[in-house]
């Protein structure tokens, strides 16, 4: 009688998998050049702001070499986020005209009833 448990291997981990590419063209482009220029600028300057140049063109480089930004995403995920909320807020607009129009109609016509109106008013 074995007690062991039986150990389940894992695919993959969120560090393992790709990121989906965000950035192409003239903007990885922009990336690579804008981060290798603030890199050198960076090791000339030296100093604690040397350092930041530095570190800011090491994640400008990152994202021309990578082609993922997750600033951008991020960016991305929120714009879609609202433009969800705008249809939302859209659909519900024009339910609420449908209603009021349908209870003005009832109201016009004398009816107290919006599930079964009267016939012949």
């Amino acid at each position: 009688m074995s007690d062991l448990k039986r150990v389940e291997r894992i695919e993959s981990t969120p560090f393992q998998t790709q990121p989906a590419q965000n950035v192409q063209g003239w903007e990885r482009i922009g990336s690579l050049a804008g981060g290798a220029v603030m890199v050198g600028k960076g090791l000339r300057r030296g100093g604690m702001f040397g350092l930041i140049q530095v570190a800011i063109g090491g994640v400008a480089l990152a994202r021309g070499i990578t082609g993922h930004s997750s600033a951008k995403s991020f960016l991305e995920k929120s714009r879609q986020d609202m433009d969800n909320v705008r249809e939302k807020i859209e659909r519900t607009g024009k339910e609420l005209s449908r209603l009021k129009a349908n209870a003005e109609a009832a109201t016009v016509t004398g009816n107290d009833s919006l599930k079964s109106p009267k016939t012949g008013v």
